[in-house]
């Protein structure tokens, strides 16, 4: 059985918004082990989705359509199904009356337009919407399932995942389980170099890598007639990954984040932790932030974008400043063993860098970063060479700081704890 989604609206195809539902819908299938070779963007021409459409049923057996669900005149995703499917549209009473309720309950005024949100395809199964008012629709004839789910991606994915999944995991017959590896510090090359033959392998497992910023995950997936059997698949290729990898993988919790493990590592080890950064301006301490519980390992945070700012808050010499510049190995390692006194912190991370777009030299272009950790009082510095934009770079740096930052206190305690969060 294969897969194929369609997303629908000129505002995607201008670029006004980001289609995270593409994302989102490709990485479900995945994990319910169902192939998806074509994902189309259509602008709201009822033409142009017409042969899109057309041409996804003659090579596609499920079909999923995103968006055009709506109350107005451009929302043309179903009518436009219906007619190419050869189908009527008829009034559910049932998707009226919820209609009514969800703009009763807010206390908004309804328009008579809204009732063609209720308007269903004959013979079609009906998806309530319990975060909005349109309704998604399953139509099924001639060996064919397509879907319809609404655009705004919290109404999408809450039908997904509580209507959608039971009636594809129907259709497939399987149950499918899947373990999700995370890896940082090596590359995507590399990684799928060492996990080739468990990528290339056939059969019941398979084994997906996918590159995000300064990480890949690696999903292992498997089908069997219960969850047991799936998993029982499933559990020899991770432990085969984890040997294979060692300490760069970081988690093998589905909702791990890279900061997450590193709090968890600094709180496991009852390590205090300060950031004191230059070219990312706070981001290090924001993405450290945002993981809750951390008010129990951060102390306090820097952002020392001047020389002066580096000389007078974390003690930077102002001969290192004139001899080596402020991206250099040796103002990183004076960052970072200043803000570990002023804070009186077990661990410090510093960053410094030339994020563009201007400020570059042929010996430090734009995208030269230094990054700095120091954890009781060892200090690495490591030299990065960034391309892309301004944010880009920035970006980059955050990541890879953490990334550096677990490598240190993992190497500081002999690569022997993983920390709380991490069960691989």
């Amino acid at each position: 059985m294969t897969a194929e989604t369609i997303f629908v609206g000129t505002e995607i195809l201008l670029g006004n918004i980001v289609n995270t539902n593409g994302a989102y819908l490709a990485g479900e299938l995945a994990k319910l082990g169902i192939p998806t070779y074509y994902q189309s963007v259509v602008g709201d021409n009822k033409e142009r989705l017409s042969e899109v459409f057309k041409t996804s049923l003659n090579r596609s057996d499920v079909i999923i359509l995103s968006g055009g669900l709506g109350p107005t005149q451009d929302d043309i995703t179903k009518e436009t199904v219906s007619e190419v499917m050869g189908k009527k549209l008829l009034l559910d009473e049932d998707s009226k009356r919820r209609i009514v309720d969800y703009f009763e309950k807010r206390g908004r005024v309804m328009t008579d337009n809204n009732f063609k949100q209720a308007m269903i395809p004959e013979g079609a199964k009906v998806l309530d919407n319990d975060n909005g008012t349109a309704p998604g629709v399953v139509i099924e004839d001639n060996g064919k399932m397509v879907i319809l789910l609404p655009g705004p991606p919290k109404e999408l994915s809450a039908m997904f995942e509580s209507k959608v999944i039971p009636l594809l995991s129907a259709k497939t017959g399987q149950t499918f389980y899947s373990s999700m590896v995370k890896i940082c510090g090596r590359s995507e090359s590399e990684i799928a170099e060492v996990l080739d033959d468990l990528i290339n392998m056939t059969g019941e497992v398979t084994v997906a890598p996918y590159a995000k910023e300064c990480e890949v995950h690696v999903r292992v997936t498997a089908s069997g007639p219960d969850e047991k059997s799936a998993k029982k698949l499933v559990k020899p290729v991770v432990k085969t990954i984890k040997t294979r990898l060692g300490n760069s993988i970081y988690s093998t919790e589905e909702d791990m984040t890279l900061e997450k493990s590193v709090v968890d590592l600094l709180i496991a080890n009852d390590l205090t932790i300060t950031t004191v950064e230059s070219c990312t301006g706070g981001l290090v301490a924001g993405r450290l932030i945002n993981v809750p519980g951390v008010s129990d390992v951060y102390k306090s945070g820097y952002v020392t974008y001047s020389n002066k700012a580096k000389r007078k808050i974390v003690g930077v010499k102002k001969s290192t400043l004139e001899k080596h510049g402020a991206v250099s190995h040796q103002t990183v390692k004076e960052m970072c063993l200043g803000a570990a006194f002023a804070a009186k912190a077990d661990v410090s991370i510093a960053t410094s860098g030339i994020a563009g777009p201007d400020g570059g030299t042929p010996e430090k272009p734009v995208g030269t970063v230094f990054i700095g950790c120091n954890v009781c009082g060892e200090v690495i510095t490591k030299e990065y060479r960034f391309t892309g934009n301004r944010e880009k770079i920035r970006s980059f740096t955050v990541s890879e700081a953490l990334v550096l930052l677990r490598e240190c206190i993992l190497k500081y305690y002999g690569q022997k704890t993983f920390g709380g969060s991490d069960n691989v």
